[in-house]
């Protein structure tokens, strides 16, 4: 549901007529319109902006962890409309082991992008076509931008190299 500061926000008006139930929350500061959207509604809210509203672009996507906060973590998507000039945050609230669906088949940018933030939050991302890891070597336990990971990392023994 929109708040009645942003009923009349185009972007905002356009996807809560389309997908009535998609927005949960939405700000506008700065000129920068931040939609929380619901999690399931992701890729159809992609979609309308990528086709009908004539967002491009998408410029990242990362994850923030709000530990011991339930649900844990956020991932927000950010995006730009060169056409229209107008950027556009959306963010989805998600807990712990709970997977996303991946934008990847909307924008291919979005490929590294998730991996980045599965590999560094543990985030899955249903229906990624290379849900690996990128940053950290493959047999890298846990994940060393939650909140819950040890400061000085895990203490390793290099004598086997």
């Amino acid at each position: 549901m929109l708040p009645e500061s942003l009923a009349a926000h185009p972007i905002a008006n356009s996807i809560e007529q389309r997908i009535p139930a998609a927005i949960l929350d939405a700000t506008d500061a700065f000129g920068e319109l931040t939609l929380v959207l619901d999690s399931a509604q992701l890729t159809r809210v992609c979609e309308l902006l990528k086709r009908e509203l004539s967002f491009e672009q998408l410029s990242g996507v990362t994850g923030l962890d709000w530990w011991p906060k339930k649900p844990r973590f956020e991932v927000a998507y950010f995006l730009r409309s060169f056409r229209n000039n107008q950027r556009l945050r959306l963010k989805i609230v998600v807990d712990e082991h709970e997977e996303v669906d991946s934008v990847t088949p909307i924008w291919r940018a979005a490929n590294w992008y998730e991996r980045e933030v599965f590999d560094l939050f543990g985030i899955p991302f249903r229906n990624h076509p290379n849900l690996e890891r990128i940053m950290m070597p493959a047999d890298w336990e846990g994940h060393p931008l939650r909140k819950d990971y040890p400061v000085h990392g895990h203490r390793y023994s290099y004598s086997e190299e």
